[in-house]
């Protein structure tokens, strides 16, 4: 989510950093987080055109992409420059999206309620491979309840 926090939040604030918590959550309750995340922040920023637009822009660079590449990859892996090259991109997109984890985090813990989901989520995710669905669920459920039986509704 480094390139859609980066512009659509930082560059064009067309959305906060809660409306991209927001379309990540949803993208992760839905099959397939990414399509459904774009599909979200279009219908944000520009109704059902926008949804459409967004759901297509998403998918049809990665499949020219794959299409175009997928002969030539195991070929750049086994080059003595370019696999290092791929090497680093690896580890810079990672780089990126502990970065952009850090800063939705920031967004999204608000009280002791949202870090104690969190790190709940977080072990049960690593150590238990609990699905995100059940998670994101999980969460909405206790957030729920803790609006009704602490705060009065």
């Amino acid at each position: 989510m480094a390139f859609p926090r980066a512009d659509l939040v930082v560059r064009t604030g067309w959305l906060t950093d809660q409306q991209l918590l927001d379309a990540i959550a949803i993208g992760q309750f839905t099959p397939g987080p990414v399509f459904t995340t774009a599909t979200f922040i279009g219908y944000v920023l520009a109704g059902v055109p926008g949804a459409v637009l967004a759901t297509v822009g998403i998918f049809l660079p990665a499949f020219v992409l794959v299409a175009l590449s997928n002969p030539l990859i195991p070929r750049i892996r086994q080059s003595s420059w370019a696999g290092p090259l791929l090497d680093g991109v690896n580890v810079a997109s990672l780089g990126l999206m502990a970065a952009v984890t850090w800063q939705l985090a920031r967004a999204a813990l608000v009280d002791w309620l949202t870090v104690v989901i969190g790190l709940v989520s977080a072990v049960l995710l690593i150590r238990f491979r609990v699905n995100s669905v059940w998670l994101v669920v999980g969460g909405g459920v206790l957030g729920l309840v803790y609006q009704w039986v602490v705060r009065g509704g």
